[in-house]
């Protein structure tokens, strides 16, 4: 199977923001678990989007955003106690929505724990359809390339 490679740019980070690593949150090989990691992963997203104000286009519209798909690329071990960054951006819109890219860090020692992507649609959750992205939202975040 091939490795995953993620090349995410450095200038389409434009949030950023700390989580500590829970005594919960390691595994059996006293790391931080794959599962906590995207549960992580997931707090700092909702956060992001908090602060950017896209729940105010969620109650106004009736659209949310879903995940369509995560990719994780691991390079370094996280410890129980650990604060780590999440640094966060946007990339590669389309008509639908785009990608959500993470770098995440520990500033103690500056290693790069993990870099992760994660697509995105809206979606109105009361006819079950997948719509165009809300005007506005892409306004958000001047630099951000868009694909077909």
């Amino acid at each position: 199977m091939a490795r995953l490679k993620l090349d995410l740019p450095a200038d389409q980070f434009c949030y950023a923001t700390h989580l500590t690593v829970r005594v919960t949150d390691i595994n059996s090989a006293n790391h931080l678990a794959n599962d906590s990691m995207i549960s992580m992963i997931s707090e700092a997203r909702a956060r992001f989007l908090f602060e950017f104000g896209t729940s105010d286009d969620v109650r106004e519209e009736g659209v949310g955003i879903i995940v369509t798909d995560l990719a994780t690329m691991y390079r370094n071990e996280a410890h129980a106690r650990d604060q780590l960054l999440f640094e966060v951006g946007v990339m590669d819109f389309n008509k639908y929505g785009g990608d959500i890219i993470f770098r995440i860090t520990r500033p103690q020692d500056g290693a790069l724990i993990a870099m992760a992507k994660s697509g995105f649609v809206f979606f109105k959750y009361r006819s079950k359809q997948v719509v165009p992205m809300p005007e506005g939202f892409a306004g958000r975040f001047p630099k951000v390339n868009w694909v077909e």
